[in-house]
């Protein structure tokens, strides 16, 4: 039986559009999280829908490989010739990639973890670095740092992460970092306390200044980092496609009174041409190899119905849209707000399924 890591698979999706990617697991499964452009037909459906497989380049996957390997030896018997997404869906959701942008003396070098949908940051200048919502793989992030002998000197939050484990209480005791803390978010660490207007400096050649805003309304502690008036690394509190939603803490009317607020007296205080990155996207925004997520302020100032509307309505909107909440939520705050890493095992299963930190419906 052949086999194709997470990393073989980035690269189908992004260069081959002839991939056949057919996920076996049952209906509900797949609604819940699954891989773009996947076509869904349950092991035991294969058989009887076998012409609904051509025969280019096939990858089956399921939740982590068993049955996928049973499609493969179906297919094959059917004249495919397929292979089985090592490790299935778990491995699917630390799948990375990372693209980079020059703005003037720095470089912003976004690290996409494209099973989840969570975005993380590193902005460096000529020597150093801050890192803005780094995952709990921080070897990733290393990487990163050491091939362009950056110094990690700052990391931070923006904000309690609902949707996966943090890794920046980790990566700052790594690398003896400076860590950056929003204590209006229930983080049990100390840090270097944000205020609004802080400015953290990087590179000691070439100043790079990263300004600070908190920006509430998703959580009480939501903080918008600003790289001049160019980049806003706006965290949950606005996406490409949405806003953060802001009924997690069961305070969805008065969270979203605050996030209206935030959006509309701090971020589109900003210009138009700022490139708006924020540490999420949902599953209607396509991510490609080599391509930044993200868009200029004022084309979401004009695209986005939630940013047009009047506050009492978008209180209203905002705090009505029920949606289910990520998957072991309860857990993964606790997790966060202790910053420590756990074990493999332990994370491997909380941190499955999808990003759900949007508001998902337009009003």
């Amino acid at each position: 039986m052949g086999e194709i890591d997470v990393g073989a698979l980035l690269g189908l999706l992004d260069e081959d559009p002839g991939l056949e990617l057919i996920d076996v697991r049952e209906p509900d499964e797949f609604a819940a999280w699954s891989i773009p452009r996947a076509l869904n037909i349950p092991l035991g459906e294969l058989a009887e829908r076998i012409d609904e497989v051509g025969h280019g380049t096939i990858v089956t996957v399921c939740a982590a490989g068993t049955r996928a390997a049973e499609a493969v030896a179906l297919l094959a018997d059917e004249g495919r010739d397929a292979r089985v997404l090592a490790g299935g869906m778990a491995a699917w959701g630390r799948a990375y990639d990372d693209v980079a942008l020059s703005v003037g003396p720095a470089t912003v070098i976004q690290v996409r973890r494209r099973g989840k949908g969570c975005l993380s940051y590193v902005i460096g200048g000529t020597d150093a670095c801050l890192v803005i919502d780094p995952s709990l793989d921080i070897e990733r992030i290393l990487s990163i740092t050491r091939a362009r002998a950056w110094n990690v000197t700052h990391v931070a939050d923006t904000h309690l992460h609902a949707d996966h484990l943090s890794g920046a209480r980790l990566l700052a005791e790594t690398t003896g970092a400076q860590l950056v803390v929003n204590h209006d978010d229930a983080f049990a660490y100390e840090g270097l306390a944000v205020t609004d207007g802080m400015r953290i400096e990087i590179g000691a050649e070439v100043a790079v200044e990263v300004h600070v805003t908190p920006t509430p309304g998703h959580t009480t502690g939501s903080t918008t980092f600003a790289l001049g008036d160019q980049v806003l690394f706006t965290g949950d509190t606005l996406f490409v496609e949405s806003v953060g939603r802001p009924d997690l803490a069961e305070r969805a009317r008065e969270f979203a009174a605050s996030l209206y607020d935030s959006l509309h007296s701090k971020v589109l205080a900003h210009s138009d041409d700022a490139l708006v990155l924020p540490a999420h996207v949902g599953p209607s925004v396509e991510i490609h190899g080599g391509r930044l997520v993200g868009e200029r302020l004022g084309n979401l100032r004009r695209t986005l119905p939630a940013l047009q509307m009047e506050r009492p309505a978008f209180i209203d909107w905002a705090s009505s849209q029920a949606a289910p909440r990520p998957p072991n939520y309860v857990d993964i705050v606790e997790a966060n707000i202790a910053g420590l890493p756990l074990e493999d095992e332990r994370r491997s299963l909380l941190e499955q399924g999808p990003n759900r930190c949007a508001v998902d419906a337009r009003p």
